[in-house]
């Protein structure tokens, strides 16, 4: 388990040690091409419409915006990971402060207004099928929880930090999100979160009257743009160490001489992320794909017992509750993945498939590789 907290690639290295170099190379390949790109382009978007709550914007100023912050962020992270991560640890620091006192006075005032806590005017029965589709979307705002791992070899001490920061990051990211949905739901009513396309704005608005909306807007403008600088930093780093194996072009596992950053991994994210954006593709790829993560999510849980069974693997410490928490783990990644094929079986085929083309991709470099090694 070590190897994954000294080297660069996270999920990559990991799925690789628990399975075989292809499953870790398919991680990789619908990071790229889907999952990793899809949400910097999501979120990107979602910065550029909370800055249209200042400057009106049509949808092509919405697309520009997006793409600014991709490609400003990137340049950031393209001069050194001290730069990206002075970013990151500056934004979440006024980030979870904001979100502290969001939390506080939307208790304190909401509770004063007169339609707060409103249940649905009409609502569909909740069975399990519908309960496991609406998680789906909203394990989105939970997911990014990994990506710590992708920057290993640039971390100070990661066998001991990557994990405190798994634990307490996962911890401290549920608490914030789990209050501030609590505030949204309890100072609007349900039909207009739903239908809210700025739901934090709208909250502020209804708690502060005019003017709240802009509070907000500029709390969640710098909340996705600090978001957006931790996913670009991370992962260019899974495509390095996908390069060092041979399994992508070589070039992408270059350092820059001066930087020491994965400066052409950086730069072909940041173009193919602002593609997504500027054509819109990243909804369909990504609704299409995400469920994809969890399989990926149910495996690595049971790498984890596979790991942890092979006399090979020194283990320094102990979890608590293993194995009853990994298995609950598994289980509900493959509840979740089968919710989703059952009602959905074109996107859940077209998703998969999207990911398995991987598979002649991966096996073309691998013999590439082999035959790099061999002339050696």
């Amino acid at each position: 388990l070590a190897s994954i907290f000294t080297r660069s690639g996270g999920v990559y290295v990991y799925l690789k040690e628990s399975y075989s170099p292809a499953v870790g190379f398919l991680w990789g390949w619908a990071m790229f091409w889907t999952m990793h790109s899809g949400i910097i382009a999501a979120i990107a978007v979602v910065f550029a419409r909370y800055v249209a709550y200042f400057v009106p914007l049509t949808n092509v100023g919405v697309k520009a915006v997006a793409v600014s912050a991709i490609l400003a962020l990137s340049a950031i992270n393209y001069r050194g990971v001290k730069h990206g991560s002075a970013v990151q640890a500056l934004f979440t620091l006024g980030k979870l402060i904001a979100i502290v006192l969001v939390i506080s006075v939307g208790f304190i005032l909401g509770s004063q207004l007169p339609e707060h806590f409103v249940s649905p005017s009409s609502s569909s029965p909740v069975t399990v099928n519908n309960f496991f589709l609406a998680m789906i979307a909203g394990l989105f705002a939970f997911g990014g929880w990994h990506m710590v791992t992708y920057n290993a070899e640039e971390t100070v001490n990661p066998k001991r930090t990557i994990p405190r920061a798994l634990i307490i990051g996962t911890i401290i990211v549920t608490g914030c999100y789990i209050a501030l949905n609590t505030v949204y739901l309890y100072v609007l009513p349900l039909d207009a979160v739903a239908s809210s396309t700025r739901v934090a704005a709208d909250a502020a608005d209804a708690v502060l009257g005019f003017g709240g909306g802009a509070v907000l807007s500029a709390l969640v403008i710098f909340s996705t743009f600090g978001a957006l600088s931790g996913i670009i930093l991370s992962g260019p780093r899974v495509y390095l160490s996908m390069a060092r194996d041979g399994l992508v072009f070589h070039w992408l596992g270059t350092a820059h001489p001066r930087y020491r950053t994965p400066h052409h991994a950086i730069i072909m994210q940041a173009i193919w992320s602002s593609i997504l954006v500027v054509t819109g593709t990243y909804r369909a790829l990504f609704t299409r794909v995400i469920f994809t993560e969890w399989i990926f999510f149910g495996l690595m849980a049971i790498g984890l017992v596979i790991l942890r069974r092979r006399p090979d693997v020194n283990r320094d410490y102990e979890m608590w509750g293993y194995p009853v928490v990994p298995v609950v783990f598994i289980l509900s990644c493959f509840a979740i993945v089968i919710s989703h094929v059952v009602s959905n079986p074109g996107e859940a085929v077209l998703g998969v498939s999207l990911v398995l083309i991987g598979l002649p991709v991966y096996y073309r470099w691998a013999r590439k590789a082999a035959g790099k090694g061999q002339a050696s």
